[in-house]
């Protein structure tokens, strides 16, 4: 069994849209929300999310920045197993506008009629740390 780089795990999740984001609550527990990255999902260790500036995950990432992430490809048509990737990792709030920019697309706009004017819009960007991958038989970690 040979182990994945990173550009690998990358290329096998280019068609995951949808992640589970994991946040400590404010009251200690673990909060965790579907987010969508918008087809942006051009993984080289960072992730990119749009949300509001007064959704209790914005909160939750200014008090404690480590965040962990949870991909689940699908079965390939060929009877390959599903893509399963943890990613460990710190949030980071954006909200300078030429950075949303960088991530945007029509998709978004269903969610904030103003583009990424939009008052109180947050860009979260999650930098990995840590990405562990299993997929069948092979697994493994990967440390950024």
């Amino acid at each position: 069994m040979t182990a994945l780089n990173l550009e690998q795990v990358a290329e096998k999740m280019a068609d995951i849209d949808f992640a589970m984001l994991s946040t400590r609550a404010l009251n200690g527990n673990i909060a965790v929300r579907p987010m969508s990255n918008n087809r942006d999902v051009r993984f080289d260790g960072d992730s990119y999310y749009f949300t509001s500036e007064e959704t209790h995950m914005v909160q939750e990432i200014r008090a404690d920045a480590k965040v962990a992430l949870a991909f689940t490809g699908t079965p390939g048509k060929d009877g390959k197993p599903p893509l399963f990737v943890a990613v460990e990792g710190s949030a980071e709030l954006i909200r300078e506008k030429l950075a949303m920019k960088e991530h945007w697309n029509a998709d978004i706009a269903k969610w904030f009629s103003e583009g990424f004017a939009t008052p109180g819009i947050v860009l979260i960007k999650v930098s990995a740390e840590r990405v562990h991958y299993w997929l069948g038989e092979e697994n493994g970690e990967i440390l950024l």
